[in-house]
């Protein structure tokens, strides 16, 4: 059986340069075209192709609508494959296409278009459950992540983190000590290796303590805002 391929893009002479490419290769079918989001998710619904290739900014508001409607067929229609094309290099689209799983879903640069070959091949990997990530993309995957610095509470062993996390809810030394079945020596050990760690000084004008917490609500996944600090550390900052 033909591959089933509904096409969505808002310019018009690439919309029929691609249902043309479609139509003329023997193992495709082209069951529609679509111009913006609700025109393709109507054309989904009525159709039900195998592969969507849709453009990554759309009407209505050419932000992300091949993003958000990948997303939302993987809900509605998870056996529906999604090939976003994009102008641009954007990892972060390519993030968010993959955010729910890599299964069915491509992402290609519209230059790569011109290689029919390439189109055609990810419109075959996509719609046996595989995925296809355009090279210039994946470069700036790893490019972006090698770049990426560490936090500062990156650096901390789990034990410190779990320290931390105590003294975040306003423990004391003692407190922390019961919590976690340690002894108050080991806990200052923890809580003086943490503050080094954190580059935290000795400064009269500096509670150590207070900003130790102030790091792990900031960037810990803590679900909780540094404005708690006050709640938990009154008359201190």
């Amino acid at each position: 059986m033909p591959i089933r391929v509904a096409i969505a893009e808002d310019n018009a002479l690439l919309r029929d340069g691609l249902a043309r490419l479609i139509a003329s290769t023997a193992d495709f079918e082209l069951v529609g075209t679509a111009a913006n989001y609700d025109e393709l998710l109507a054309l989904v619904d009525d159709a039900e192709p195998d592969v969507v290739v849709t453009d990554i900014r759309m009407p209505p508001t050419g932000t992300d609508e091949g993003i958000r409607a990948a997303a939302a067929l993987r809900v509605s229609h998870p056996k529906i494959g999604v090939i976003v094309l994009s102008q641009y290099v954007s990892p972060a689209y390519a993030l968010a296409l993959l955010s729910q799983g890599s299964e069915r879903r491509g992402y290609l640069l519209k230059d790569r278009v011109a290689d029919v070959d390439d189109l055609v091949d990810a419109i075959r990997v996509v719609h046996g459950g595989g995925a296809v990530i355009d090279p210039k993309v994946v470069e700036q995957l790893v490019a972006s992540s090698s770049r990426r610095t560490k936090a500062p509470l990156d650096f901390l062993t789990p034990r410190e983190r779990e320290v931390l996390g105590e003294m975040a809810q306003g423990k004391s030394n003692a407190a922390v000590a019961a919590g976690l079945v340690l002894s108050e020596r080991a806990v200052e050990k923890h809580i003086n290796s943490i503050f080094s760690k954190l580059h935290l000084t000795e400064e009269r004008d500096v509670n150590r303590r207070v900003a130790a917490v102030l790091l792990y609500l900031t960037e810990g996944d803590t679900g909780h805002t540094p404005d708690d600090v006050s709640a938990r550390f009154p008359g201190r900052g």
